[in-house]
This record gives structure tokens, sequence and C-alpha cells, in this order.
């Protein structure tokens, strides 16, 4: 039924998605402009407000649970799961006020409206995986400007996205960079669930009526033990919501 109703709903969906993105690239070009970092920024906030927005257009929920008391005036380093693209608008719009950034692959940078201008000029770090020296300068660039503007960081340990919900193994190479540069960083964890269902069948159809729930998890000092033990730890609090029966 979810599939069915995709037919229906998915175009409505691309069209207000890619729709927003061509209205929001001269936007972001005249904040960045005109405004420098701050208005630019919340040019972007309000785009992925409105990306977000798109979403209940296939009947989609989504649901952002944040109980945790987090501080504003330290870098943290929020560590979840990837399932599909859709993860990304809401947490950039649910977690604007840590002025989370991401580690995106270099090709991104070129050719998409409004995405590409905000990974060129939003202070992410853009890495080419095919070179790990220059990945590993690229993360350590954006440790330092966690450090120096408090930012946050989103990152996904995992890799590559997960197609089925299962978890793979979470890396701790671009972990263990960013605290390199950044070393007050907190880790955060997020559990992201269903967001793989919406691209269960790829791009057509959507299924729609899914309920996307991301879940902001007990803070961790990575300090507290070696990175290894810290990383395992984010992993099975995250793996506990995402792979429950």
């Amino acid at each position: 039924m979810n599939k069915l109703f995709g037919y229906l709903l998915s175009p409505l969906h691309y069209i207000f998605f890619f729709l927003y993105l061509l209205i929001f690239q001269p936007i972001q070009w005249l904040s960045l402009k005109l405004g420098g970092y701050s208005t630019h920024k919340k040019s972007v906030d309000v785009l992925n407000f409105f990306l977000v927005s798109s979403y209940y257009l296939l009947g989609t929920r989504v649901s952002f649970y944040n109980s945790q008391n987090l501080p504003k005036n330290r870098s943290i380093i929020f560590v979840a799961n990837h399932q599909s693209m859709y993860d990304i608008p809401p947490l950039i719009w649910f977690l604007r006020k840590y002025h989370a950034k991401f580690i995106s692959k270099i090709e991104l940078t070129k050719g998409i409206p409004s995405i590409s201008f905000n990974l060129k000029y939003g202070g992410g770090a853009n890495i080419d995986r095919k070179d790990s020296k220059q990945s590993i300068i690229e993360i350590a660039r954006l440790g330092e400007r966690m450090k120096k503007n408090t930012w946050g960081a989103v990152i996904f340990p995992e890799g590559t996205r997960s197609k089925n919900g299962k978890m793979k193994d979470f890396q701790i190479g671009g972990i263990a960079t960013l605290l390199k540069k950044a070393p007050d960083a907190l880790i955060v964890p997020i559990a992201i669930e269903n967001s793989w269902k919406l691209v269960q069948h790829g791009f057509f159809p959507l299924n729609a009526f899914e309920h996307l729930k991301f879940t902001v998890l007990n803070p961790i000092e990575p300090k507290e033990s070696p990175l290894e033990e810290t990383i395992t730890r984010a992993q099975n609090a995250i793996k506990q919501i995402v792979e429950k029966k």
C-alpha cells in the first residue's frame, strides 16, 4: 500500500523538493554576499525547513526526539547511523542551533542547486574518497573550524548508507581526526529510523506514509575512555534503538 501511494505522491514531493532548491539558490548567494556566514546559515536553515516540509506531501511523518540538555558553548560531534539522503535535511533543521556541519563527497559540490552552493560555502568538509590525504586534510580543517567557532559536526561512521536498516560497524578515522583538532568536543549519538524505507524501491516510487524518527541519545565524554571504546559505546546505543525487535 505504501508503494502504491508512492506512485501517486512521489511526483508531488519531488516537484516541491526541487522547486525549493531552485528558489533558494539565489537566496543563498545573496545572503552570503550581503550578510556573510550568519545570514547564509539562516537561509540554509530555512531551506531545510521547507525540504522537510516536502516529506509531508508523501504522508511521511518526521519526529525528532531530543531530551538532552546539550551545551551551546561547546563543539559537538553528532555520530549517527545513515540510511538515505532523507536523513540530512531534518538533521540540518533540528540541529541548527549547534551549527552542525557535514562531511560530504566532493562530487556533490557541483551541479545541484542550493545543495552544491551550501557545500562549497557552508563550512563543512568536502572529501575525495579516492584521495585519503585530501580527505584527512579536509576533515582536519573542519575540526579547526569547529574549535574556533564552537561549531558542531555530523558524521556517519558507517561510511555508506544502510539499505535495509541494519547497521554496519562504525569506523573511527573521521572522528579521531575531528577530535585531534577539536579535543574538547562532546560526542552525541543520534539514532535514525525508517529513512531507508522511503527509498526501499529506489527513488521512484518513494514509499508513502513512513515515520522517520531521530533520537538524540546520551552524550559521551570522549576523554573518559579510549576512542575505540567510546565509538563502540555510541554504536551500541544507536543499535539498541535502530535494530530493536
